[in-house]
């Protein structure tokens, strides 16, 4: 009996390593108030992260990394793409200067060609496009010729690669991307067995449009669905409308299967005073529902893809103060740069929802709600979501 007694254990325990190593956090440094990376990684550690990702190669993060059993994905900066991908020796030289070294006691996992490439609307961006592929090909070369075999590659890409979202199923890749870049990269992906790394935040199409899209709809709490007209399909939070409509932009280009990896995802704890929803209250609600759904086991997957596992990134472990843009941008972060915690949080999502302390009321609630009301007095269609 003693013996069985240990191995149920043991059982609980895999089962309980297997939900946490799901939930990853985006490890940015464009901050000058942060710890330093050996704080760092206590942090992530302490927090239960299952995995971290890079926006660069950094060697002292590497080899502390090695230290632990997070799972890491790394990456090779934009201007180093069209390099890599005109020269085979320069991407041998990158896996041999940022991967070596560190491999395999580092236990990296994922190598991203760089970061939302495809969003750059520019000369030297259409070059990048165009290299793009063939980077990621060469990359490849350069791993098996190292006998590397378990590290995938990808490359994330924001949202708007999609032409149309909605209704999911009228998914599509924009036009001037998606013969010439996305029909070679899903080739790829489906060849190597990798992942489509999508960064998808319900936060801006919903701060965009809240007249017409419900902040329960996006805050995963359920009081609302819609149904697309075409498939049936029901969906009951934002999330899984955006991930279906990916699904099914590459089920037209022929490749139905290929797994996903949310590379960035997340909810800002704070902004300027006209960027509406951008508060703590939001922050952790969107975060704690997310971590739910994805660590859930057996894993719910969307409705195009009931049951299917979603690795998931969440952005970000710290707040940067030296990113550019409107404030929301310097305010995604789970923890202050003193390394203390902006809201309770669980990454391995143990913690029943119910169980957090309550939140303080968001100070813009009462503003936000007489701009929702006003909005939908202007527009009397707000109600076609389904109640």
């Amino acid at each position: 009996m003693s013996h069985l007694v240990v191995f149920l254990i043991y059982l609980l325990w895999i089962t309980r390593a297997k939900v946490s190593s799901n939930i990853g956090v985006n490890y940015g440094q464009l901050g000058n108030n942060l710890p330093s990376p050996h704080r760092s990684i206590e942090l992530l550690t302490t927090m239960k992260a299952g995995r971290v990702k890079l926006y660069d190669a950094n060697p002292e993060i590497l080899r502390l990394l090695s230290t632990t059993k997070l799972k890491v994905s790394i990456m090779i900066p934009n201007n180093e793409i069209s390099g890599i991908a005109t020269n085979q020796s320069m991407a041998d030289e990158w896996v041999k200067n940022n991967v070596l070294p560190y491999y395999p006691k580092t236990l990296i996992r994922y190598l991203l060609v760089g970061n939302e490439v495809l969003s750059y609307n520019s000369e030297q961006g259409h070059q990048m496009w165009n290299d793009l592929v063939p980077a990621m090909r060469n990359i490849e070369r350069s791993l098996k010729g190292q006998n590397i075999r378990d590290i995938k590659i990808g490359t994330p890409l924001a949202m708007e690669v999609l032409q149309s979202t909605f209704p999911p199923s009228s998914g599509t890749f924009r036009p001037d991307v998606r013969d010439s870049v996305m029909a070679p990269m899903l080739k790829f992906l489906n060849r190597t067995k990798s992942f489509f790394f999508i960064d998808i935040y319900p936060y801006f199409p919903w701060s965009q449009n809240p007249h017409n899209i419900s902040l329960d709809f996006a805050l995963f709490r359920g009081n609302s669905s819609i149904r697309d007209p075409a498939t049936g399909l029901v969906y009951t939070n934002l999330l899984d409308q955006m991930l279906d409509s990916l699904i099914f932009a590459m089920s037209k280009l022929g490749y139905p299967n290929i797994n996903l990896v949310v590379s960035e995802t997340g909810w800002p704890n704070s902004g300027d005073e006209e960027e509406l929803g951008a508060n703590t209250f939001n922050a952790a609600t969107y975060n704690r529902n997310l971590i739910h759904k994805m660590s859930t086991k057996p894993p719910i997957g969307t409705p195009a893809r009931p049951g299917v596992a979603i690795p998931t990134f969440i952005f970000s472990l710290f707040d940067e103060n030296q990113k550019p843009g409107p404030g929301t941008e310097r305010h995604w972060g789970f923890l202050h740069p003193d390394g203390t915690p902006i809201y309770d949080i669980d990454l391995t999502g143990k913690h029943p929802i119910t169980n957090y302390a309550p939140l303080p009321a968001p100070k813009s609630q009462f503003t936000y709600n007489l701009s929702a009301i006003a909005l939908r007095l202007e527009n009397r269609d707000y109600f076609h979501i389904e109640r």
